[in-house]
C-alpha cells in the first residue's frame, strides 16, 4: 500500500484520514443527537467533554488530511468518468472540508461564548476560549453548530450514495480507491483491457 496517492487510487495515509474522520464524525454526531436528553450527572458531563474534544480531534486531522492532500496530490478521476460528475465530485468534497471544518470550529465558539468552565481537551490540555461570555455569540454559534450538522449529513448522504452508485451501477473503481487492495473484488469494467 503506497502511502502517496498514485494516479490510481488513494494512497494509504489518505484512506486512514478518510474513514478514521467519517467513523468519528458520525460517532460524535450520534452522541451529539442524544447528550441533551441525559440526566445532569457526572456521567453527563463526561459525555460532553469527550463530545467537544472528540470535535476538536477531527479539526486537527482535517487540517492534517488537508495538508496530506497539498502534498500527496490525488489520483485522476476514475476513466470514462463524466466531466459533469468530475465537477460535482470536486465541488461536493470541497463542501464536505468546509463543514467539517465549520463544525468543530461552531462548537468551540458555542463552548466559548457560553462563558461555561473552560474546556480541556480530553482533560489533558486546557483549549483557549475563542470568545469572551455572549449569549447573543452562543446562541448564533450553537444554532449554526446544529445546521451544519444536518447540512454536513446531507452531503455526506450524497457523497456515500454516489461512492455506492458508482460501485454497484456504473461498476466502476470509485469505491474500491478509497479501500484498500483487495477488499473489494475487482468491478467486470475494472477488469476488461
Amino acid at each position: 500500500m503506497s502511502l502517496k496517492n498514485p494516479a490510481d487510487r488513494w494512497g494509504g495515509v489518505s484512506q486512514l484520514l478518510h474513514w478514521t474522520i467519517a467513523v468519528l464524525i458520525l460517532s460524535i454526531g450520534a452522541v451529539g443527537l442524544v447528550m441533551g436528553e441525559l440526566p445532569r450527572s457526572p456521567k453527563y458531563f463526561w459525555v460532553y467533554t469527550a463530545h467537544k474534544s472528540l470535535g476538536l480531534t477531527v479539526l486537527a486531522l482535517v487540517l492534517v488530511r488537508i495538508g496530506w492532500r497539498l502534498y500527496a496530490g490525488a489520483p485522476r478521476p476514475v476513466p470514462g468518468t463524466p466531466r459533469w460528475q468530475e465537477r460535482i465530485a470536486a465541488l461536493t468534497h470541497g463542501a464536505i472540508y468546509l463543514l467539517i471544518l465549520a463544525m468543530p470550529l461552531s462548537g468551540w465558539l458555542y463552548d466559548s461564548a457560553s462563558g461555561l468552565r473552560p474546556l480541556r481537551w480530553f482533560g489533558l490540555a486546557e483549549v483557549p476560549k475563542l470568545a469572551a461570555p455572549d449569549e447573543a455569540i452562543a446562541g448564533a454559534a450553537h444554532g449554526a453548530h446544529e445546521w451544519l450538522f444536518w447540512l454536513l449529513i446531507a452531503l455526506v448522504l450524497a457523497h456515500a450514495g454516489a461512492a455506492l452508485y458508482h460501485h454497484f451501477v456504473q461498476r466502476d473503481a470509485t469505491l474500491a480507491r478509497m479501500l484498500p487492495r483487495g477488499w473489494l473484488p475487482p468491478s467486470p469494467r475494472e477488469d476488461s483491457p
